[in-house]
Formats: C-alpha cells, structure tokens, sequence
C-alpha cells in the first residue's frame, strides 16, 4: 500500500497534515475575530488568540490521527474541564460551530470523511456547554 491510500493513513494524512491543520485553525480564528454571529464566542477568549490557535493546532493533530502533540503537552485533553473557566452557553457554541464549519469549508475537501469529521465537531463542540440560558 501506498502512503495515499485511504485504507493505511490517518485522516490527519489523508486531509493534508501539518499544513492543512494550520490554516484550517488561522482561518478559524480569523473568522473568530470577524464574524458579528461568534461575538458571544470570541468575547470568552483573551484579546490575542495566539495560543488558543496553537493548542487547536496541537488538539487536531492527534485528535486527526498525526503525532500527539497536545496529550504529549498538558496530558488527557479533558476538553470540557478545561473550558469550565469560560461560560460557554448556546451562542458561544454556535459561533464557535458556525467559524469551524465555514473554516473546514473553506480548507478542507468535501468527502465522505470530511464530513464524518464535522458531524464528530459538532457533536464536540455542543459538549462543551456549560451554561443554561438565563442563568
């Protein structure tokens, strides 16, 4: 088998590796920071998001398949504790959802894995809520 073939990499190989993980996530914040419908989302972040891109970059790799970089950082991702210090209600998840998907749209080819992998985003992303709405 080849280095391409589907059947024996990993969708961090099949997608395009470092270099597609790394645009995907600077797109993502760019949109992060432009979009009027992820003003809830960025509000929870800090002025410069400098390291929440890299600690995505880092999150993505291993959770795609590609070397273990953020486990090999800060341990088990426990995503949901970590992100119990911001107040992530339904707006924050959209906008965060509506920056992933128009990132992902953007970078990444439409397939039949691509689009498993959003379904796993979202499914994700909609974990990390920790707000009820008018509390």
């Amino acid at each position: 088998m080849s280095d391409a073939d589907p059947m024996s990499s990993t969708p961090y190989e099949q997608l395009g590796g470092e270099a597609m993980v790394r645009r995907l996530c600077a797109r993502f914040y760019a949109l992060m920071d432009s979009l009027p419908a992820a003003a809830a989302t960025r509000a929870v972040h800090p002025p410069s998001l400098a390291r929440a891109e890299e600690k995505l970059v880092e999150y993505l790799t291993g959770w795609l398949g590609g070397p273990p970089l953020y486990t090999d950082k800060y341990g088990h991702p426990r995503l949901r504790m970590r992100h119990f210090v911001a107040p992530i209600g339904q707006a924050e998840v959209e906008g965060w959802l509506l920056c992933f998907h128009q990132a992902w749209g953007e970078i990444v080819p439409p397939s039949p894995l691509a689009s498993t992998l959003l379904d796993r985003i979202d499914a994700l992303g909609w974990h990390m809520l920790n707000k009820q709405e008018g509390a």
